[in-house]
């Protein structure tokens, strides 16, 4: 699935299979945002703290299985595995980087 996807968010994809912190972080824009579950994270300080709480230390991988495009974004949806919930996983992008991502139960 993941070669069918604009190269950031298949990048993003890959690197959270491994849980590879730095690699997800290279995908996004220096003011992207993060809105999680309503909590709001601006900035890639906010993004990296997240990750390092709700994915790498949940060890929370997100598996797309199908994908559509809504209101200019590019919607994710597949399973979650690891100690969360959250799907599906909505990204915006501008630029050749993740712009926005917005993660819904």
């Amino acid at each position: 699935m993941t070669s069918a996807l604009p190269k950031p968010i298949s990048d993003f994809v890959e690197a959270n299979a491994r849980l590879d912190l730095d690699g997800m972080l290279k995908t996004f824009a220096t003011d992207a945002v993060i809105v999680d579950n309503g909590s709001r994270h601006e900035g890639l300080a906010e993004v990296r703290s997240l990750f390092e709480e709700a994915v790498v230390g949940a060890k929370a991988i997100f598996t797309p299985e199908a994908v559509r495009h809504e209101n200019g974004q590019l919607v994710l949806e597949g399973p979650a595995h690891g100690d969360f919930k959250g799907s599906p996983i909505r990204f915006t992008l501008e630029h050749d980087v993740i712009k926005a991502l917005e993660i819904t139960a």
